[in-house]
Protein backbone atom coordinates (compact mmCIF):
# COMPACT_ATOMS: atom_id res chain seq x y z
CA UNK A 1 0.00 0.00 0.00
CA UNK A 2 1.50 3.17 -1.70
CA UNK A 3 0.07 6.49 -0.04
CA UNK A 4 0.03 9.58 -1.74
CA UNK A 5 -0.63 13.10 -0.28
CA UNK A 6 -1.09 16.28 -2.43
CA UNK A 7 -2.10 13.93 -5.24
CA UNK A 8 -3.80 17.17 -7.24
CA UNK A 9 -0.95 19.36 -6.87
CA UNK A 10 1.65 19.66 -9.75
CA UNK A 11 4.09 16.65 -8.24
CA UNK A 12 1.57 14.44 -6.45
CA UNK A 13 -0.42 14.58 -9.60
CA UNK A 14 2.74 13.27 -11.62
CA UNK A 15 3.47 10.80 -9.01
CA UNK A 16 -0.46 9.40 -9.06
CA UNK A 17 -0.48 9.28 -12.68
CA UNK A 18 2.53 7.41 -12.89
CA UNK A 19 1.77 5.03 -10.12
CA UNK A 20 -1.53 4.34 -11.31
CA UNK A 21 0.39 2.67 -14.48
CA UNK A 22 3.23 0.54 -12.18
CA UNK A 23 2.22 0.28 -8.86
CA UNK A 24 -0.61 -2.93 -9.92
CA UNK A 25 1.88 -4.25 -12.10
CA UNK A 26 3.81 -4.95 -8.73
CA UNK A 27 1.02 -6.00 -6.84
CA UNK A 28 0.75 -2.91 -4.90
CA UNK A 29 -2.34 -0.59 -4.09
CA UNK A 30 -2.71 3.24 -3.73
CA UNK A 31 -4.34 5.52 -1.26
CA UNK A 32 -4.85 9.21 -1.24
CA UNK A 33 -5.69 11.81 1.27
CA UNK A 34 -7.22 14.49 -0.70
CA UNK A 35 -9.62 17.76 0.98
CA UNK A 36 -11.85 17.54 -2.65
CA UNK A 37 -11.96 14.10 -3.92
CA UNK A 38 -14.45 15.54 -6.80
CA UNK A 39 -11.11 16.92 -8.56
CA UNK A 40 -10.44 12.97 -9.59
CA UNK A 41 -12.09 11.19 -12.84
CA UNK A 42 -14.70 8.58 -12.08
CA UNK A 43 -12.08 6.52 -13.27
CA UNK A 44 -9.03 7.40 -10.63
CA UNK A 45 -11.48 7.21 -7.90
CA UNK A 46 -12.44 3.88 -8.71
CA UNK A 47 -8.51 2.70 -8.85
CA UNK A 48 -7.73 4.51 -5.41
CA UNK A 49 -8.63 4.19 -1.95
CA UNK A 50 -9.50 7.91 -1.17
CA UNK A 51 -9.14 9.34 2.59
CA UNK A 52 -10.80 12.92 2.31
CA UNK A 53 -9.18 15.40 4.45
CA UNK A 54 -6.07 17.19 4.92
CA UNK A 55 -2.57 15.62 5.70
CA UNK A 56 -1.88 18.17 8.36
CA UNK A 57 -4.75 16.66 10.72
CA UNK A 58 -4.41 13.73 13.08
CA UNK A 59 -7.43 11.55 12.08
CA UNK A 60 -6.79 11.36 8.67
CA UNK A 61 -3.34 10.70 8.85
CA UNK A 62 -4.18 8.25 11.26
CA UNK A 63 -6.87 7.03 9.07
CA UNK A 64 -4.71 6.94 6.06
CA UNK A 65 -1.54 5.26 7.41
CA UNK A 66 -3.53 2.55 8.79
CA UNK A 67 -1.47 -0.50 7.08
CA UNK A 68 0.57 1.72 4.26
CA UNK A 69 4.03 0.54 3.49
CA UNK A 70 5.12 3.36 2.16
CA UNK A 71 4.26 7.07 1.90
CA UNK A 72 4.81 10.22 -0.29
CA UNK A 73 4.89 13.23 1.67
CA UNK A 74 4.90 16.92 0.51
CA UNK A 75 3.85 19.91 2.47
CA UNK A 76 1.11 22.00 0.70
CA UNK A 77 1.61 25.79 -0.21
CA UNK A 78 0.08 27.34 3.14
CA UNK A 79 -0.09 30.92 2.47
CA UNK A 80 -1.65 32.51 5.52
CA UNK A 81 0.50 30.79 7.84
CA UNK A 82 1.79 32.34 11.29
CA UNK A 83 4.87 30.95 10.86
CA UNK A 84 7.37 28.64 8.40
CA UNK A 85 7.65 25.86 11.26
CA UNK A 86 3.88 25.98 11.22
CA UNK A 87 3.44 25.72 7.32
CA UNK A 88 6.05 22.86 7.18
CA UNK A 89 7.12 20.97 10.65
CA UNK A 90 4.20 21.99 12.46
CA UNK A 91 2.09 20.62 9.45
CA UNK A 92 4.14 17.63 9.12
CA UNK A 93 4.00 16.44 13.29
CA UNK A 94 0.73 14.51 12.91
CA UNK A 95 2.32 12.31 10.10
CA UNK A 96 5.29 11.75 11.92
CA UNK A 97 3.61 10.39 14.61
CA UNK A 98 1.71 8.64 12.44
CA UNK A 99 4.51 6.82 10.70
CA UNK A 100 5.51 5.64 13.74
CA UNK A 101 2.24 4.75 15.38
CA UNK A 102 1.21 2.68 12.13
CA UNK A 103 4.88 1.15 11.37
CA UNK A 104 5.49 2.68 7.94
CA UNK A 105 8.42 1.97 6.22
CA UNK A 106 9.43 4.35 3.42
CA UNK A 107 8.74 7.41 2.93
CA UNK A 108 9.91 10.08 -0.04
CA UNK A 109 9.32 13.75 0.47
CA UNK A 110 9.80 16.63 -1.82
CA UNK A 111 12.64 18.84 -0.04
CA UNK A 112 15.08 21.23 -1.05
CA UNK A 113 18.56 21.73 -2.17
CA UNK A 114 21.12 23.56 0.49
CA UNK A 115 21.53 21.53 3.39
CA UNK A 116 25.25 21.42 4.63
CA UNK A 117 25.48 25.12 2.94
CA UNK A 118 26.54 28.56 4.55
CA UNK A 119 22.89 29.69 3.42
CA UNK A 120 21.06 26.74 4.84
CA UNK A 121 20.32 28.53 8.21
CA UNK A 122 18.44 31.14 6.74
CA UNK A 123 16.62 30.45 3.35
CA UNK A 124 13.92 30.83 4.20
CA UNK A 125 11.40 27.92 2.97
CA UNK A 126 14.25 25.81 1.85
CA UNK A 127 15.56 26.16 5.85
CA UNK A 128 11.88 25.39 7.52
CA UNK A 129 11.91 22.53 4.43
CA UNK A 130 15.25 20.68 5.96
CA UNK A 131 13.76 21.37 9.26
CA UNK A 132 10.66 19.24 8.21
CA UNK A 133 12.97 16.12 7.00
CA UNK A 134 15.22 16.28 10.11
CA UNK A 135 11.63 15.60 11.89
CA UNK A 136 10.67 13.02 9.79
CA UNK A 137 13.93 11.15 9.83
CA UNK A 138 13.54 11.60 13.49
CA UNK A 139 10.94 9.08 13.99
CA UNK A 140 13.50 6.36 12.32
CA UNK A 141 11.08 5.57 9.27
CA UNK A 142 13.53 4.93 6.17
CA UNK A 143 13.31 8.30 4.29
CA UNK A 144 14.51 9.91 1.25
CA UNK A 145 14.08 13.80 0.68
CA UNK A 146 13.57 14.95 -2.99
CA UNK A 147 16.52 17.54 -2.76
CA UNK A 148 15.21 20.25 -5.54
CA UNK A 149 16.49 23.54 -6.98
CA UNK A 150 14.08 25.73 -8.94
CA UNK A 151 11.23 24.07 -11.22
CA UNK A 152 10.99 24.97 -14.50
CA UNK A 153 7.34 24.24 -14.26
CA UNK A 154 7.19 27.92 -12.59
CA UNK A 155 7.72 29.55 -15.41
CA UNK A 156 4.25 28.78 -16.34
CA UNK A 157 2.59 31.39 -13.96
CA UNK A 158 4.43 34.17 -15.98
CA UNK A 159 2.94 32.82 -19.78
CA UNK A 160 0.55 35.89 -19.80
CA UNK A 161 3.90 38.19 -19.87
CA UNK A 162 5.73 36.12 -22.02
CA UNK A 163 3.38 35.80 -24.86
CA UNK A 164 1.71 39.61 -24.54
CA UNK A 165 5.00 41.41 -23.54
CA UNK A 166 8.01 38.89 -24.08
CA UNK A 167 9.29 38.89 -20.59
CA UNK A 168 9.65 36.89 -17.58
CA UNK A 169 11.02 37.92 -14.43
CA UNK A 170 13.01 36.49 -11.50
CA UNK A 171 15.29 38.06 -8.64
CA UNK A 172 18.66 36.04 -9.62
CA UNK A 173 21.62 37.97 -11.56
CA UNK A 174 21.55 37.55 -15.19
CA UNK A 175 24.20 35.91 -15.56
CA UNK A 176 24.11 33.42 -12.28
CA UNK A 177 24.04 29.73 -13.53
CA UNK A 178 21.74 27.37 -11.28
CA UNK A 179 20.45 24.14 -11.74
CA UNK A 180 16.46 23.60 -12.88
CA UNK A 181 14.50 20.65 -12.72
CA UNK A 182 10.73 20.22 -13.70
CA UNK A 183 7.85 18.65 -11.74
CA UNK A 184 7.65 15.61 -13.87
CA UNK A 185 11.53 14.11 -13.29
CA UNK A 186 10.74 15.36 -9.64
CA UNK A 187 7.88 13.28 -9.90
CA UNK A 188 9.40 10.52 -11.59
CA UNK A 189 12.11 10.08 -9.02
CA UNK A 190 9.62 9.74 -6.16
CA UNK A 191 7.73 7.12 -8.12
CA UNK A 192 10.87 4.90 -8.49
CA UNK A 193 11.83 5.07 -4.91
CA UNK A 194 8.27 4.25 -3.97
CA UNK A 195 8.20 1.07 -6.01
CA UNK A 196 11.78 0.44 -5.12
CA UNK A 197 11.87 -0.20 -1.30
CA UNK A 198 15.19 -1.63 -1.14
CA UNK A 199 16.78 1.23 0.18
CA UNK A 200 16.62 2.35 4.13
CA UNK A 201 17.93 4.89 6.61
CA UNK A 202 17.78 8.61 5.74
CA UNK A 203 19.32 10.68 3.09
CA UNK A 204 18.83 13.04 -0.02
CA UNK A 205 18.20 12.78 -3.64
CA UNK A 206 19.31 16.06 -5.63
CA UNK A 207 17.39 16.23 -8.61
CA UNK A 208 19.12 18.57 -10.55
CA UNK A 209 18.28 18.66 -14.06
CA UNK A 210 20.80 17.91 -17.21
CA UNK A 211 22.33 21.09 -17.16
CA UNK A 212 23.12 24.46 -14.95
CA UNK A 213 21.72 27.71 -16.89
CA UNK A 214 21.47 31.27 -16.42
CA UNK A 215 18.47 33.62 -16.49
CA UNK A 216 19.99 35.17 -19.89
CA UNK A 217 20.48 31.28 -21.15
CA UNK A 218 16.77 30.70 -20.75
CA UNK A 219 15.77 33.62 -22.57
CA UNK A 220 17.96 32.53 -25.56
CA UNK A 221 16.47 29.11 -25.55
CA UNK A 222 12.76 30.43 -25.13
CA UNK A 223 13.59 33.09 -27.68
CA UNK A 224 14.48 30.02 -30.09
CA UNK A 225 11.53 27.40 -29.56
CA UNK A 226 8.83 30.55 -29.45
CA UNK A 227 10.01 31.97 -32.83
CA UNK A 228 9.89 35.40 -31.20
CA UNK A 229 12.59 37.42 -28.49
CA UNK A 230 11.71 36.60 -24.93
CA UNK A 231 14.09 38.99 -22.17
CA UNK A 232 15.00 38.63 -18.38
CA UNK A 233 13.73 41.22 -16.56
CA UNK A 234 15.00 41.29 -12.72
CA UNK A 235 13.19 41.76 -10.04
CA UNK A 236 14.27 43.31 -6.62
CA UNK A 237 13.52 41.61 -3.26
CA UNK A 238 11.36 44.34 -2.23
CA UNK A 239 9.27 44.30 -5.42
CA UNK A 240 8.89 40.56 -5.20
CA UNK A 241 7.63 41.46 -1.50
CA UNK A 242 5.52 43.70 -2.74
CA UNK A 243 3.97 41.38 -5.47
CA UNK A 244 3.36 38.59 -2.15
CA UNK A 245 2.13 40.73 -0.19
CA UNK A 246 -0.91 42.11 -2.78
CA UNK A 247 -2.09 38.46 -3.15
CA UNK A 248 -2.61 37.91 0.28
CA UNK A 249 0.24 36.35 1.59
CA UNK A 250 0.92 36.58 5.08
CA UNK A 251 3.78 38.30 6.33
CA UNK A 252 5.86 35.19 7.45
CA UNK A 253 5.31 33.23 4.14
CA UNK A 254 6.90 36.60 2.05
CA UNK A 255 9.83 37.07 4.45
CA UNK A 256 10.50 33.29 3.57
CA UNK A 257 10.16 33.54 0.24
CA UNK A 258 12.33 36.40 0.39
CA UNK A 259 15.32 35.19 2.03
CA UNK A 260 14.92 31.84 -0.15
CA UNK A 261 15.25 34.07 -3.14
CA UNK A 262 18.40 35.85 -1.86
CA UNK A 263 20.01 32.96 -0.22
CA UNK A 264 19.43 30.94 -4.43
CA UNK A 265 21.13 34.14 -5.61
CA UNK A 266 23.85 33.65 -2.85
CA UNK A 267 24.25 30.05 -4.85
CA UNK A 268 22.45 28.20 -2.32
CA UNK A 269 21.34 25.30 -5.00
CA UNK A 270 25.31 24.87 -5.82
CA UNK A 271 26.28 22.88 -3.10
CA UNK A 272 25.68 19.66 -5.02
CA UNK A 273 27.65 17.94 -7.95
CA UNK A 274 25.85 16.77 -10.78
CA UNK A 275 26.30 13.17 -11.44
CA UNK A 276 24.71 10.58 -13.79
CA UNK A 277 23.00 9.40 -10.35
CA UNK A 278 21.87 13.29 -9.45
CA UNK A 279 21.10 14.54 -13.25
CA UNK A 280 17.62 14.29 -14.62
CA UNK A 281 16.86 14.09 -17.68
CA UNK A 282 14.30 16.74 -18.76
CA UNK A 283 16.58 19.91 -20.42
CA UNK A 284 14.95 22.80 -20.66
CA UNK A 285 14.40 23.56 -24.18
CA UNK A 286 12.95 20.32 -24.43
CA UNK A 287 10.85 21.18 -21.15
CA UNK A 288 10.18 24.86 -23.60
CA UNK A 289 8.92 22.93 -26.40
CA UNK A 290 6.86 20.24 -24.56
CA UNK A 291 4.94 22.55 -22.14
CA UNK A 292 5.71 26.21 -22.42
CA UNK A 293 5.22 26.88 -26.06
CA UNK A 294 1.68 25.16 -26.27
CA UNK A 295 0.92 26.95 -22.88
CA UNK A 296 1.85 30.23 -24.68
CA UNK A 297 0.00 29.29 -28.08
CA UNK A 298 -3.26 28.20 -26.41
Amino acid sequence: MIVITAPTGQIGGRVMGILLDEAPKRGEELRVIVRDPGKFPDAVRARVDVVTGSHGDDEVVDQAFAGADAVFWLAPPHPRAPSLDAAYSGFARAAAKAFTVHGVGHVVGVSALGRGTPAAGRAGHVTASLAMDDLIAGTGVAYRALACPSFMDNLLRQVASIRDDGVFTDTAAADRTAPTATTGDIAAAAAGLLLDRSWTGTGEVPVLGPEDLSANDMARIMSEVLGRPIRYQRQSLEDLRAAFTGRGVGDAIVQGYVDMMRSKDDGIDEGVRRTPETASPTTFRQWCEEVLKPAVQA
